[in-house]
């Protein structure tokens, strides 16, 4: 029997793929953290543990546009405005 949220992994693990493509570590290294880290989950089956594992990478998704908004924030900042002294 398939599992109705194994949709919604799959997107999550897509989203979470595309998002490693500028990862500062490199892609090659996110994705094998990423592809560990689901390995480690694949035998869970139990509908709410899945929705809180899920929920964790929705929370893993904004922690790295954070991070990479901070890093083009920085960027703007080094190019514009002077340093402080």
């Amino acid at each position: 029997m398939a599992n109705p949220l194994r949709g919604e992994v799959i997107r999550l693990y897509k989203n979470l793929l595309y998002l490693g493509r500028e990862y500062p570590q490199g892609s090659a290294y996110f994705r094998e953290r990423l592809k560990s880290a689901f390995m480690k989950n694949k035998d869970v089956t139990d509908p709410e543990e899945i929705k809180k594992l899920v929920a964790r990478g929705e929370f893993v998704i904004k922690e790295i546009e954070a991070l990479y908004f901070l890093k083009k924030y920085r960027a703007m900042k080094k190019r514009y405005y002077e340093p402080d002294k």
